[in-house]
């Protein structure tokens, strides 16, 4: 089915439902590179009031990447929630958009209508949105995990603690960790992309996250965010695994690019959970997985469809959201300037991703990124961090001095988050902020204190290992 739609005298021809969403796609070099991209300014616009006149029930009509071919597809289509669907099932994108920025789309009804809403409906929505628009509605969302401790809850900002180090050197890792802890990070979970893949590196690392929370009784969870057969591995051999991870994308062949399929990440979830009796290892709750995403994942493994890559981020998203997760977040300039040429189209992307994550019921956090070769700096992530911030994401990262020399990446530090909180007066996760009371890290009022010299967390990991 064709759409159509005139603007200066020139009448656009859209060929199908993955042609109209992205030419409707706002400027991405990613949809540059793979050709789908919008030519002109003027095409973009006939895309968006083409779209914004589509029926919403339309997308469970027509499939951006066909159900016969792709698993993810069928994820969507088979699991989708018709009763959930059907308050706004007669709305058209545009329509959609404007009850989303109403008041009748409170919290509550966001909630209810989540399961009924596919990742293209979501993305379709987020093209004909301005920044405040996202920022808006997404605020509004409520999604809220427990594992060891509460995340999500409205008002709160958590910290992923990110200790990685380019040896997996334990000593190294655990003064990274010492640095986030007395910073009042790493309520969100320790968590550390490890340099090497062998496993007796990462059970290494395994056993000195189990050990550190366990023996200060920290309300926080631990991963090492390894490849997922690998985790399934170490559960087998008894290692204390708090969350399986996987990074996930929007199409089957972009996801056996990663090396995973859904049924494999179905048997990861009941390996966490298969620990201390069937229960996992959560005090408060069972959500035992973590996924990241990224725009230009699927396109970077040639594994798009022609479907823009903001489109397949969404569609990640859902992958993510079927498994229950504690946390997923994007990753957001990771893959490089081919995907996000700069700080504004990084921003943009940020804001677009988290919306669509909390409209479809995801506890999303954002790592707020870019690589030393794109055309963006620090003040492009300060600005999209307090975006964020003020429209109610989950979590942020947390990494010394915001210089990841693992991973070679700019992301966000310590000091960012406490910027934020003295900024916006954002606490932490309530248990997590009690803890940090009753360490003498943080005033009653969650301020930080000064460390003093022999304080208990400063004399345990400072001991050689």
């Amino acid at each position: 089915m064709a759409w159509s739609h005139t603007v200066g005298g020139t009448r656009y021809v859209f060929d199908d439902l993955k042609a109209l969403l992205a030419r409707a796609t706002p400027e991405r070099s990613g949809d540059q590179l793979a050709g789908i991209a919008a030519r002109s300014a003027a095409e973009r616009m006939a895309a968006r009031w083409a779209l914004a006149d589509l029926p919403l029930a339309h997308f469970l009509a027509e499939a951006v990447v066909p159900y016969e071919d792709d698993e993810v597809t069928r994820l969507v289509i088979d699991s989708h929630d018709a009763a959930a669907f059907a308050p706004v099932a007669h709305l058209t994108v545009g329509g959609f958009r404007d009850w989303l920025l109403s008041d009748a789309a409170d919290s509550a009804a966001l909630a209810a209508l989540a399961p009924g809403l596919t990742p293209e409906m979501a993305a379709a929505v987020s093209k004909l949105m301005r920044h405040q628009d996202l920022m808006l509605v997404a605020r509004k969302c409520r999604v809220v995990t427990r594992f060891r401790n509460t995340l999500g809850l409205p008002g709160r900002l958590a910290v992923r603690l990110q200790p990685n180090h380019p040896t997996d050197d334990l000593r190294g890792v655990a003064a990274s960790i010492l640095d986030g802890l007395m910073y009042g990070c790493g309520d969100a979970v320790i968590g550390i992309n490890p340099a090497g893949d062998h496993l007796a590196g990462i059970a290494a690392l395994l056993r000195l996250l189990d050990e550190l929370i366990q023996r200060h009784g920290i309300p926080t969870q631990g991963c090492v965010l390894t490849h997922v057969t690998n985790t399934m591995q170490l559960i087998e051999q008894g290692l204390p695994v708090d969350l399986v991870f996987q990074s996930v994308a929007g199409t089957e062949a972009a996801n056996a690019g990663f090396g995973i399929t859904l049924a494999m990440l179905a048997e990861a979830r009941e390996a966490a959970l298969s620990q201390n009796g069937g229960k996992g290892r959560g005090t408060l709750g069972d959500h035992v997985t973590y996924f990241e995403t990224g725009q230009g994942s699927a396109l970077s493994a040639n594994a798009h469809h022609g479907v823009d890559q903001q489109t397949l981020e969404a569609r990640a998203q859902a992958v993510a959201r079927h498994f229950r997760p504690l946390l997923a977040n994007t990753v957001v300039g990771f893959i490089g300037p081919e995907y996000l040429a700069d700080g504004r189209q990084i921003v943009r992307a940020g804001l677009e991703d988290h919306f669509t994550g909390k409209l479809l019921g995801l506890p999303i956090g954002c790592d707020v990124c870019y690589t030393n070769h794109a055309d963006a700096d620090s003040d492009d992530m300060d600005t999209l961090t307090t975006l964020l911030a003020a429209a109610g994401v989950t979590f942020i990262m947390g990494v010394p001095g915001a210089d990841d020399v693992m991973l070679n990446y700019q992301s966000t530090s310590f000091h960012d988050a406490a910027a934020l909180r003295r900024l916006m007066s954002l606490p932490r996760a309530p248990e997590f902020d009690a803890w940090l009371a009753g360490m003498g890290i943080t005033a009653a009022d969650g301020s930080l204190l000064p460390a003093p010299q022999r304080h208990a967390l400063l004399a345990d990991l400072s001991a050689p290992r």
